[in-house]
């Protein structure tokens, strides 16, 4: 039967898949999960209605995810998806824009970008300051070289402010109970198509992140490390922070204003490595 031949031989089947893959995430340690299976057999399912037109079902065998295949290359496309001229226009005619902090602040983090220095920074930004002018031309000079720049907001209306912006907790699929979970993780697989983008990505941008549970970047930074397979900080991923402790903290339910200072990210143990920028 079919279907007894994929089981015994589907490993074999996919190691030029796999092979593919550690290289286009540059990561040799990568192993075979369900994304890659599928993979197989959506080329499996090509050749057979290219040859005999039917259907891997019709065949006695178990049928791909097709909107899986979809999302596992959509989501890095989505991520180099930008046109490199117009944004290397638009820097262009900004930079000039920019007063003394901004320029420091951007030059510091293009010249880390650059030298894949890694490290994590933050940018105290009270309201007025033009933040998001500043945030907006880091994303578009990364963009513009064709690399991949991951805008992530604490909130829906920051994350709309920012080409391309998400909210964290959708983008990373934070848990909900962060509270109660003493080590939490992102809730994605090394061969989720998010993986691919966070193994990619030069910089994460998180805006408002004053907002955010500390626990919420320590999740990011055991997911990192564990999808680019080190123990570098952030898996020598240059994050940028960016917000006002002066506004919202982490909003924690039935709880005192000791436990929301507890819960904001000055109080997480990777506080020590930020660099604050002016």
């Amino acid at each position: 039967m079919p279907i007894d031949l994929w089981e015994k031989y589907k490993d074999d089947m996919t190691e030029d898949i796999l092979h593919r893959m550690r290289l286009t995430t540059s990561n040799p340690h990568l192993e075979i999960g369900v994304e890659i299976y599928n993979e197989a057999l959506i080329l499996i399912e090509d050749i057979c209605l290219t040859m005999v037109n039917k259907m891997l079902t019709q065949l006695g065998m178990i049928s791909p995810n097709r909107s899986m295949h979809v999302a596992f290359n959509q989501e890095v496309q989505r991520e180099l998806n930008y046109d490199r001229d117009e944004l290397k226009e638009t820097v262009r005619s900004n930079i000039p824009k920019m007063n003394h902090n901004q320029k420091s602040a951007y030059d510091t983090i293009i010249k880390a970008v650059n030298d894949e220095s890694g490290g994590i920074y933050f940018l105290d930004a009270p309201g007025g300051t033009g933040k998001t002018f500043l945030i907006s031309l880091l994303l578009a000079t990364v963009r513009s070289q064709n690399k991949i720049a991951l805008a992530l907001a604490s909130s829906s209306i920051a994350a709309t402010l920012l080409d391309g912006g998400r909210t964290a907790h959708s983008a990373l699929k934070l848990p909900l109970n962060m509270q109660i979970n003493e080590n939490p993780t992102c809730n994605i697989s090394k061969t989720c198509p998010m993986a691919i983008v966070l193994q990619q990505c030069k910089i994460i941008v998180w805006d408002e992140c004053t907002m955010a549970h500390k626990k919420s970047l320590q999740a990011l930074e055991r997911t990192l490390q564990d999808l680019r397979d080190t123990r570098i900080l952030f898996g020598g991923v240059l994050i940028l922070l960016a917000g006002d402790f002066r506004q919202t903290l982490p909003v924690i339910p039935r709880s005192t204003a000791a436990d929301e200072i507890n819960a904001c990210l000055k109080s997480s143990n990777l506080w020590r490595h930020v660099k604050t920028l002016p």
